[in-house]
């Protein structure tokens, strides 16, 4: 199973990082800081790149908007060294549950347990 797994991290990417990512991070990585859900964030030497090795799924939705700027070189410093102001206003970071059981669902969605009927709407018929 080992071979396998091997292959497998040299040809894709959705699963794990592939070797490829892991011997750049090793060689070139310095790790600059990790979030709340364990994915650590990397830069080169002269910070002209700028990387997340993820734990868990790779989805870049579960990056949170403070290391996302920081990723994007929006931010000089990444959140660990300076935090961001964040307005009142603001929710917490929830990653895109598209696809999901935790996916909105409106009144009316056929994912409701008890579907709204809708009477604004009459369905096309040929004739």
């Amino acid at each position: 199973m080992g071979i396998l797994n091997t292959a497998l991290r040299a040809l894709i990417w959705w699963k794990d990082g592939t070797i490829g990512t892991q011997l750049f991070t090793w060689r070139h990585g310095i790790k600059v800081g990790e979030d709340a859900q364990g994915n650590i964030f990397y830069r080169n030497e002269n910070d002209s790149r700028r990387w997340v090795v993820y734990n868990g799924d790779i989805e870049a939705s579960r990056i949170s908007p403070d290391w996302h700027g920081w990723l994007h070189h929006t931010f000089a410093n990444h959140p660990g060294h300076e935090a961001l102001d964040h307005k009142l206003w603001e929710k917490e970071h929830v990653e895109n549950l598209t696809g999901t059981m935790a996916a909105y669902a409106p009144a009316g969605s056929l994912r409701q347990a008890q579907p709204v009927e809708r009477r604004d709407y009459e369905a096309w018929q040929p004739e």
